[in-house]
């Protein structure tokens, strides 16, 4: 992973200590609190319904075993013992004081973490693929790329004060696991018949109260052009994005309202006019970044007794089969730590759980993790001889639940329980739906099939694009549930479409298990996708039976 220098670290102290005198006058009162709000978004500090929240930046990711021990220590030292990782890959502090601040930035900087740019209406923290570096479909690491966006977007004077919040994601594989055409820009790295490195570029892509998915307005950008290009796409929205209408201010509605063509043609002559060949990233500066992920040095040894243990123990089988993933190298995987257990809100990893994970990263995997955005941790070089050793020491911090990428790995938002902008909880209706699934042979029956539960139109659980998504609404002070079906991330991305009206929190299970019941009754194999199953059978037949006895 990449290691901060001189210059970073100068960076990000230097805003610890400009922080830390803002914060002071504040508390003397001698900053009001609209002076503060751009101040402490800046710092990724929101103030939410029981305490300030504090959100800080895990670039693309990636975490050291050392960041972890030290966010385990601020969890314990300023927070509740927990902490949240977020669908963006970075992590949440709930239960902060404002007078606790700027000691956690000086924390975080010592490990090379700060909570720079993680809110407020500029360049947000870069996503990727979890699996970048690791993938077998894997063209190119995007992970040097990555790096390169974050530094050249930090602290942009610019892109500071955008029309409103932007999100870039950047994958290298043919398989899409990070979902770029959900973002403002995604860039997905190919090679043109030349064999030459570039970008396939779409713009416009988002959620909340108008979901959308991004166009593709490059088909080939060469990667020396990465970030005048960007900067392009940025002019043309910081002079035409909407500022006077905060719902109407995201790039996807300026490129929707434009249209793809005018767009493209405008960002293109922006690019034309102001970039020349001094602006283009040269190889020196690709390979500097590239050397930061260069590759472990792996020494697999094939775990030839790895099938007979699973024969032997039905328990390591089932999280083989989960929560385990092909590994580009021989004699390695990657392994999925779930952050999902019964009785817990999705995406929660206590202060114990971290200084486990740490120990397991140093033991099992070079000594780095990655948070996903299906809010869970990723080993992602672990050797197959080692396989059974981590599931029994997963399994004492309760890390080994063997349900990814199942109905129960549920991505869900803090939402009313913490949030000031939900309308609804979204933590009881995950707890009352994994409650009902709790048969791992049944759960396994249904395949893959993905659940996402917001607590308001803002969407953070990405519940628009689940294969069943939920929305909490408010219906004069009561909590109320919408559904979606039919949502798809990856590949063939694609937005829910609404089954009906909404409905009050005691009945949403029940339509969940009717929804499920409807599937299984009508698919033609059990091979059958429910997205597939759903747009062959059609809106009405899973309507008619969550509505009937409403």
């Amino acid at each position: 992973m990449y290691q901060y220098d001189d210059l970073d670290r100068q960076v990000v102290n230097n805003r610890v200590a400009q922080f830390r005198d803002q914060m002071q006058r504040y508390l003397n009162g001698q900053l009001s609190e609209e002076a503060f709000l751009p101040l402490r978004l800046q710092n990724g500090l929101y103030v939410q319904k029981h305490a300030p929240m504090l959100r800080i930046a895990v670039p693309y990711g990636m975490l050291s075993a050392r960041q972890l021990r030290t966010i385990a220590q601020i969890c314990q030292q300023y927070d509740r013992d927990y902490c949240h990782i977020t669908t963006r890959q970075n992590i949440q502090l709930n239960w902060v004081q404002l007078e606790d601040v700027s000691a956690i930035l000086d924390q975080l900087a010592s490990v090379d973490m700060h909570a720079i740019q993680t809110s407020g209406n500029c360049i947000r923290n870069t996503t990727s693929d979890p699996l970048a570096g690791v993938a077998a479909d894997e063209i190119t690491d995007p992970r040097p790329y990555c790096e390169i966006i974050r530094q050249w977007s930090t602290l942009h004077p610019e892109f500071a004060f955008l029309p409103r919040k932007f999100k870039i994601a950047v994958i290298g594989a043919e398989t899409d696991r990070a979902s770029i055409q959900l973002h403002d820009i995604g860039l997905q790295l190919t090679h043109n018949d030349q064999g030459v490195t570039g970008f396939k570029v779409w713009v416009g892509g988002g959620l909340g109260r108008t979901p959308m998915l991004a166009s593709l307005i490059n088909p080939f950008l060469p990667e020396s052009d990465l970030l005048g290009y960007l900067k392009a796409i940025l002019r043309v929205y910081n002079r035409h994005g909407r500022r006077d209408n905060k719902y109407k201010a995201r790039i996807k509605i300026l490129v929707n309202s434009l249209g793809v063509a005018e767009f493209s043609q405008q960002v293109e002559q922006e690019y034309q006019q102001n970039y020349s060949d001094e602006a283009r990233l040269s190889n020196q500066e690709i390979d500097y970044a590239r050397s930061f992920f260069s590759e472990p040095e792996y020494t697999a040894v094939n775990a030839e007794d790895l099938d007979m243990q699973a024969q032997l123990n039905p328990e390591f089988s089932r999280w083989l089969t989960r929560n385990v993933q092909p590994h580009k190298v021989a004699g390695y995987r990657v392994v999925t730590l779930s952050l999902k257990y019964y009785g817990r809100a999705p995406g929660d990893v206590t202060t114990a759980q971290l200084r486990h994970i740490a120990d397991l990263a140093e033991r099992y995997s070079f000594a780095e993790v990655r948070s996903t955005q299906q809010q869970n941790i990723i080993l992602a070089d672990v050797r197959e001889s080692d396989l059974y050793d981590l599931w029994l020491q997963a399994r004492e911090m309760d890390l080994a639940t063997p349900t990814a990428g199942t109905l129960v790995d549920t991505v869900c938002c803090p939402g009313g329980d913490f949030c000031n902008l939900a309308n609804a909880r979204s933590i009881p209706v995950n707890s009352d739906i994994q409650s009902r699934f709790e048969d791992l042979d049944y759960l396994y029956d249904l395949g893959d099939l993905s659940l996402r539960i917001s607590g308001c139109i803002n969407a953070c659980a990405h519940h628009h694009i689940a294969n069943i998504g939920i929305l909490g609404v408010d219906k004069k002070g009561e909590e109320f549930y919408q559904v979606t079906l039919g949502g798809e991330t990856g590949d063939h991305s694609a937005i829910g479409k609404v089954l009906g009206p909404s409905l009050p929190k005691e009945k949403i299970g029940d339509a969940v298990e009717r929804i499920i019941e409807t599937y299984i009754e009508h698919r033609q194999s059990e091979d059958e996708h429910f997205t597939a199953a759903y747009r062959r059978l059609g809106k009405d037949l899973f309507k008619e039976r969550v509505y009937a006895t409403v």
